[in-house]
């Protein structure tokens, strides 16, 4: 951690705030402090250049246009790929996802170069939208309960080598490759497709960026009925017949 105080950095609320993401980043604050620990949030717009001092950086949805212009300037910027050389821990969703991989398809049809902070390629998928909730099981590496969320996306993604599928769907498209993977990581770097925002329905996604951020196995319990009843009522709406 910088100094004694958890920073924590939303980038690019101006281009990559759809679907309610920046909850995630209201989650892993409100956690933090509830442990008593020290959090300073700084919120990044695209005209700002990204601080390499951060130790959590979270990374929304947006459209397609909005995230070709945050591609162009996270590439210009250098900002975020210098802190994942320093450390740092990168949670990103949806078109935040596809940026971190080495490229995706942007709004004028063209393949965008990405990050390259993820070993994954997006692309166009030709037919229906990845649309509704999905559960899947996380990585057991990562020792996570179930994931539930919400995709709607266009896009897919494709796993290279040096990536672990974040989860393994049980209800939903996930990366949309028919292969049953949700999301990837590797190392510090951490993408999905679910919205929800994912942290409010999956707080132990938001626990353990703290627990690498602070280098620790584990964190102080807390009061977590509210997000349980939460989880609970997404995964029975899910599950139950239409």
């Amino acid at each position: 951690m910088s100094d004694n105080s958890l920073r924590l950095v939303w980038i690019y609320p101006d281009l990559l705030s759809t679907y309610g993401d920046q909850g995630n980043a209201l989650v892993v604050e409100r956690r933090a402090r509830q442990r008593g620990l020290g959090v300073t949030r700084v919120d990044v717009r695209s005209d700002q250049p990204v601080p390499t001092s951060g130790d959590i950086y979270l990374i929304g949805g947006g459209e397609d246009r909005p995230q070709r212009l945050a591609a162009e300037r996270l590439r210009r910027d250098g900002g975020l790929s210098r802190a994942v050389a320093n450390g740092a821990i990168v949670f990103s969703v949806c078109a935040g996802y596809q940026i971190l991989g080495h490229e995706f398809i942007n709004d004028l049809g063209e393949r965008e170069a990405g990050l390259g902070l993820l070993d994954v390629v997006s692309t166009r998928g030709e037919g229906a939208r990845c649309v509704g909730d999905v559960l899947a099981d996380i990585d057991p590496q990562l020792n996570l309960p179930q994931l539930t969320g919400f995709e709607n996306h266009q896009g897919i993604t494709h796993l290279g080598p040096t990536a672990r599928a974040f989860a393994r769907t049980r209800l939903g498209r996930g990366n949309g490759t028919g292969d049953g993977t949700e999301g990837a990581y590797n190392g510090t770097v951490f993408g999905t497709y679910m919205h929800g925002p994912v942290m409010a329905r999956n707080p132990q996604i938001a626990d353990l960026l703290l627990k690498l951020a602070l280098d620790v196995n584990a964190l102080p319990p807390t009061d977590d009925r509210w997000y349980e009843a939460l989880r609970a009522e997404r995964v029975a709406a899910a599950t139950q017949p239409a």
